[in-house]
């Protein structure tokens, strides 16, 4: 962790307190809360947060913007304009952001050719194989997805704790019993609030909330959101 030698906040990556730094060496001053800019009209633009100015209207729903760039994104939503295109699959996006989150799904390594097959299935959606159970389908019989899915239907507990007779369905329990029944394991506790986590991936999104880190963005309006399930969530009010 690092701290901020001028108000000694903490950070728990030193490229977050590399950002927060700028706000020490701006010199334009917001005079309502104190955060600084680069330049005059970032202040200017970042002032119209706390009068609610919005100077920029949509010619054709009528919905106002504080910033002109805000405004060009969203009217592509009306057009159907996608100008930033993936060069890896060719999806199309209203803005360079969405693309730039897009891109990183293309980064992940697979060990081998299958492993990288069976990804593909999952963003082209084809999933040949169903559940003799239920029928749901899965892009293969042997992915973890559809494993997991099985023991829904079959009860079976393969994790068990080494301690006592408990037998757990998901690794993830059995993770949880052994830290609060066993005392085995290692929490995960946030600098800021003290909060306690099991995983190391539920600290890091608690985290953007104090960082007001959103990484996630709509591609069809300029929200952006915590968590990919936040977005998930809000996507449907785009269509019909």
């Amino acid at each position: 962790m690092d701290s901020c030698t001028e108000c000694k906040k903490w950070f728990s990556a030193h490229r977050y307190l590399r950002r927060h730094m700028l706000i020490h060496s701006n010199k334009y001053k917001c005079s309502e809360c104190g955060k600084s800019f680069q330049t005059k009209h970032a202040l200017t633009v970042h002032r119209r947060s706390h009068s609610g100015e919005k100077p920029f209207q949509c010619s054709v729903c009528g919905k106002r913007f504080s910033m002109a760039s805000s405004l060009t994104a969203h009217g592509r939503i009306h057009s159907g304009e996608k100008p930033f295109e993936c060069s890896v699959c060719g999806k199309l996006f209203t803005r360079a952001g969405n693309l730039t989150a897009h891109s990183r799904i293309h980064n992940e390594a697979f060990r081998s050719s299958s492993e990288l097959s069976n990804h593909i299935g999952v963003h082209s959606g084809y999933e040949p194989h169903p559940c003799s159970y239920c029928g749901k389908q899965f892009a293969t019989v042997t992915d973890r997805p559809m494993k997991q899915h099985v023991r829904v239907h079959t009860g079976a507990k393969p994790f068990s704790c080494r301690h006592c007779s408990e037998e757990f369905m998901w690794h993830s329990q059995l993770k949880i019993h052994l830290l609060k029944s066993q005392d085995e394991g290692t929490w995960f506790m946030c600098h800021i609030c003290q909060k306690k986590f099991i995983f190391k991936s539920k600290l890091k999104r608690h985290t953007q909330r104090h960082e007001g880190v959103k990484p996630y963005v709509c591609d069809e309006c300029p929200k952006r959101f915590y968590t990919a399930g936040e977005l998930k969530l809000h996507q449907p009010v785009h269509s019909d």
